[in-house]
C-alpha cells in the first residue's frame, strides 16, 4: 500500500457547497475507487488559499491510472467543474505532492 497526495483549488465561496456534494458522493464513484484499490481517501481544505489537499492509499495492483476513462469520473468531473478549478475536459486541476515527512 502506498499513499498519494495531491492539491487541488477550490473556487472562492464554494466550500459548503464542496461538502455538500461529497457527503452525497454517488455510490457508483465509491465503487470504482474501491474497486480500482483506493481506500483511505481524504481530503483537507486551507481556508487561506482555498486550497484541497487529498491523501490516498492505493493498493500495490491499483487501477488509479485508468480511472479518468471511466463514465462514471467523467461524470463526477463535470459535476464538480462548477466549483473547482479544472482542466479542459472538467478534470480538476491537480498537482502531486512530495513526501517530506512519514511516521507509523
Amino acid at each position: 500500500m502506498k499513499s498519494v497526495a495531491f492539491k487541488m483549488k477550490l473556487k472562492p465561496g464554494f466550500l459548503t457547497e464542496y461538502k455538500k456534494r461529497h457527503d452525497e458522493i454517488w455510490p457508483a464513484l465509491a465503487e470504482e475507487l474501491t474497486n480500482a484499490g483506493i481506500t483511505d481517501y481524504s481530503i483537507f481544505y486551507d481556508e487561506e488559499t482555498d486550497a484541497l489537499f487529498a491523501v490516498q492509499k492505493q493498493a500495490e495492483n491499483n487501477t488509479a491510472d485508468l480511472l479518468p476513462q471511466t463514465e462514471i469520473v467523467r461524470k463526477w468531473w463535470k459535476f464538480m467543474a462548477e466549483i473547482m478549478e479544472t482542466n479542459p475536459d472538467h478534470s480538476p486541476v491537480s498537482l502531486p505532492l512530495t513526501e517530506v515527512f512519514h511516521q507509523d
